[in-house]
């Protein structure tokens, strides 16, 4: 049983990268105080798992209704993986993230600029509270995103046939959260120690495992499905 809960918690665990969202907290969180930090991350955690959960517990019964079998999402899946791992392996995975948090962060800080804009006339009031970034982009699309809901679904798939392994699936994921949480609430050490050379290794390490683990989901679709 651990010699199957192993791979499928570092395929999880690849494909969400809390290590590579450490960067992307960060700027999401700028010019926050700690609390908010980590109710932020608390939140972002927590709702990723309620979603990965949902789309493991239902995503089967979703693709019955659209008539697509387990075979051909395993082939759809694993291709998406490998994809995903081949933007590790150069390295655009990161770049397109951290460009991402950016605009977002931009965004925020325009709409927040317009918002003092317009309250500037009126009375002294409370300050404002930070703007809430768990849901979007933090859960929706960085921590559950359609890679993660993807390997969820295969791995639901895989251990079709035994639910004390789907169960187990379910325990990876929260497993794979709470490391993130940890990530995020630790956020300003990891990035400290963690140089940008070591960073670069970790990623296309784990992009080679990604790469792997997809080409295997391929293969087990293949063979289920024409032999």
């Amino acid at each position: 049983m651990l010699s199957e809960l192993i791979p499928a918690f570092v395929t999880l665990f690849v494909i969400i990268d809390p290590i590579g969202l450490v960067p992307v907290f960060i700027v999401l969180t700028q010019g926050t105080d700690t609390r908010h930090r980590r109710r932020m991350a608390i939140r972002a955690c927590i709702a990723s798992f309620l979603i990965l959960a949902a789309f493991a517990v239902v995503g089967e019964s979703v693709l019955g209704i659209f008539g697509i079998h387990m075979p051909a999402f395993r082939i759809a899946g694993g291709t998406l993986l490998f994809l995903i791992a081949l933007e590790m392996l150069f390295e655009r995975r990161s770049q397109k993230r951290n460009q991402r948090a950016e605009q977002v962060h931009q965004e925020l800080e325009d709409e927040h600029e317009l918002d003092q804009q317009i309250t500037d006339a009126k009375p002294a009031q409370a300050e404002d509270e930070p703007d809430d970034i768990s849901i979007f982009p933090m859960s929706i699309p960085f921590l559950a995103g359609p890679g993660s809901i993807a390997t969820v679904m295969l791995l639901m798939g895989k251990y079709e046939n035994s639910v004390v392994m789907q169960v187990s699936v379910v325990a990876v994921v929260g497993l794979v959260m709470l490391c993130a949480l940890t990530m995020f609430l630790l956020a300003n050490l990891v990035a400290k120690r963690l140089s940008p050379t070591v960073a670069t290794v970790i990623t296309r390490l784990l992009g080679m495992i990604l790469a792997a683990l997809a080409i295997q989901f391929i293969i087990d679709g293949i063979k289920q499905a024409f032999f």
